[in-house]
Formats: structure tokens, C-alpha cells, sequence
């Protein structure tokens, strides 16, 4: 895929297109941080915010998004807005019920793209499978009631994806799940990919160990980019939607400028085999202690 400007996108199974770079708020502090780095992400061309129930942000990141369209001039339809159900309210009406408190702390009407967070939480660790298909039928229905233009999973394994196409109407038109340097999960990507899902990249930029690695390091100076730079655009390059998270101006700025290069073949190869202790590889959606 040849993407070259932070508009371009991908395509979901119904149609509905998703920008191809998202802006994470995972760990942004509700208030003027999530706001400030929202409203930022906002005007340095985002056009794509992901939060989520767990965050605790969804208020602040409303917020921004209402400033920035009322300052601007700018319709809320040009921008694509995700959020997540949380681990706690697993099952049909609790879905409801969280859908409901999400979107009013977002104070929007409707999200583009609504997704089950963790399939195995550690309170329904012995109903997963019938609490997610309980889940999956209240998102159905807000689908069709026009209050999500998409619906999609996160850190679903295959198993539990096959489980939940057993009852379910609607398949999920996205996985979010973990994909960084080093941390590929190709069987995962495999089945979500012939399961025709976008895989959206969340942590893009593994952890803070990433900006320490002498062959990220090697690789920032051989294209002149920074290393969160060269991470952005390996994942595009893998196929991926990347959803890189700042507070810092300069570093969201930063961020969106990896539309004007291209990784080497075999620098993309070797960053995805990446080893180390600065490389956390993602939960096990099984054995998560929340």
C-alpha cells in the first residue's frame, strides 16, 4: 500500500475508510494533558484519535475534538473517533451501558469505530467465549442503530475469534493488536489478515528500551529520521495502521512527517526480528491479571 499524507486510509469491509495513521492517548492523563495532546494531533493533521473506557481520557479527548471542530470550522464527519469497551462490563447489557457512558463522556453521537478491548478478561475467565457474544450482539445493534460506523476487536487471538463468528452477524473489521520492533505475532496477522480485518498497530513505537537499540539507532542516522520516525513508517510499510502516542508538541509534529521516505527491504526484515531486553512482546490475552 502507498500512502502520503496522514488522510489517506484503509478500507474496511463495509466501505467505511479509516485514516491510516491513528493518534494514540493510551497512558494520557484526563485533562489538560489529553486534551492539549488531542487539540495538538488535531492541528498537526490527525484526523484519526483512538481512546478507550480504560484510558479514563474519553472526557478530555471529547473535549478536544469539539474545541478543535468549533475553532476550525471543521466537521466532526471528517474525523475518525474510536474507543473500547472495557474488561468489567462484558455481556449485553452492561455493553449497552458502556456504550452509552462512552459516547456521552466523548459527547458525541456516534464513534466511528467501537471495539472490544481484551477478549479474555479475568472476571469472566470461565465464560469468556458467551460474555463476548453477549458483548458482540449490543454492538451489533448500535451498529445498525447508526452509533458506531464500524465495529472491530483488540488482542483477540484466533481462537477467539473463531468462537465469536460463531454467533456472530456482523465479522469484526478490525484487530487491534500489538505490532512493533520486534514484535511481529505473523501467525496472528496471517489470521486476521485472511479474516479480511485491518490491523491497526497499537504501541508502534515498543517501549521506551526502543529509543536505546544501537540498530534503531544505526538506522535513524542512515535515513536521517528519528527513531520513532523509522518505527511509524515500518509499519505502514508491514501493512499496518500505527497509533503512535505523545504529549510533546514537537514529537507529535514529529510523528506525521513519514510520508517522504521508504525503509530498505532488509532493514524492514531486521527491525521486525528484533531481540532484546528493550523489546516487551505483547500480553497474553489468557492469563491478563485484569
Amino acid at each position: 500500500m502507498q500512502f502520503t499524507s496522514l488522510t489517506d486510509s484503509f478500507s474496511l469491509t463495509n466501505g467505511v475508510q479509516i485514516p491510516c495513521i491513528g493518534f494514540g492517548t493510551w497512558q494520557s492523563e484526563d485533562g489538560d494533558e489529553a486534551y492539549n495532546a488531542v487539540k495538538t494531533a488535531l492541528e498537526c493533521g490527525y484526523r484519526h484519535i483512538d481512546t478507550a473506557a480504560a484510558y479514563g481520557n474519553e472526557k478530555s479527548v471529547g473535549a478536544a475534538i469539539k474545541d478543535f471542530c468549533k475553532e476550525h470550522n471543521f466537521r466532526r464527519e471528517d474525523l475518525f473517533i474510536t474507543t473500547k469497551l472495557w474488561n468489567d462490563d462484558h455481556g449485553y447489557e452492561e455493553t449497552k451501558a458502556a456504550i452509552k457512558k462512552s459516547l456521552q463522556l466523548l459527547g458525541l453521537s456516534y464513534v466511528d469505530l467501537y471495539l472490544i478491548h481484551w477478549p479474555n478478561p479475568q472476571k469472566f475467565r470461565d465464560c469468556w467465549a458467551e460474555k463476548n457474544a453477549e458483548s458482540w450482539k449490543a454492538m451489533e445493534e448500535a451498529y445498525e442503530a447508526g452509533q458506531f460506523r464500524a465495529i472491530g476487536v483488540s488482542n483477540f487471538y484466533g481462537r477467539h475469534l473463531t468462537e465469536l463468528s460463531k454467533t456472530a452477524k456482523i465479522a469484526p473489521m478490525v484487530n487491534q493488536i500489538k505490532l512493533c520492533p520486534g514484535q511481529t505475532q505473523d501467525a496472528l496477522v496471517e489470521y486476521s489478515r485472511r479474516s479480511n480485518m485491518v490491523l491497526e498497530a497499537y504501541s508502534p513505537l515498543g517501549t521506551g528500551g526502543i529509543f536505546s537499540n544501537p540498530f534503531m539507532r544505526e538506522l535513524a542516522q542512515k535515513y536521517n529520521r528519528s527513531i520513532a520516525q523509522i518505527c511509524i513508517r515500518w509499519s505502514l510499510q508491514q501493512g499496518y495502521l500505527p497509533l503512535p502516542k505523545s504529549v510533546t508538541p514537537e514529537r507529535i509534529a514529529e510523528n506525521t512527517r513519514v510520508f517522504d521516505f521508504e525503509i530498505e527491504e532488509a532493514d524492514c526484515k531486521a527491525i521486525g526480528e528484533l531481540e532484546g531486553a528493550e523489546i516487551r512482546l505483547a500480553r497474553n490475552p489468557d492469563e491478563t491479571p485484569f
